[in-house]
């Protein structure tokens, strides 16, 4: 699959690996390897179907978003570039926005890489 960022921001920090240790501490390997097993995957489908990471989908404000477990409490928060979120839109998904980092301990909800 093809990566693309929400904003620069969040590129530079996925792009530097100090910088992303920075943020992140010892979780920028797991959201390094997390980033690899997308860009591996054919479609965002295929991904899915790995469950590697446990892709969930998202409501609220982050509804049409996944979250992939990076630990207890932190989730890596993708989107597919698909037009829907139905079976066959995902199928032919072949592009993921990286929108960031949330931590969702004790539901602070807060953004660690925006």
């Amino acid at each position: 699959m093809i990566i693309e960022y929400e904003n620069k921001t969040v590129e530079n920090i996925f792009n530097n690996a100090d910088l992303l240790r920075k943020k992140l501490g010892s979780m920028a390997r797991t959201a390094k390897k997390r980033l690899d097993q997308l860009t591996a995957a054919d479609n965002f489908s295929i991904y899915l179907e790995t469950r590697l990471g446990n892709p969930h989908s998202l409501s609220g404000n982050l509804k049409g978003s996944y979250g992939v477990t990076l630990s207890g409490n932190l989730r890596l928060i993708v989107k597919p570039d698909a037009k829907s979120l139905d079976p066959k839109d995902l199928k032919d998904c072949d592009t993921v926005i990286i929108r960031g980092v949330r931590d969702y301990h004790e539901k602070k909800n807060k953004w660690l890489i925006p």
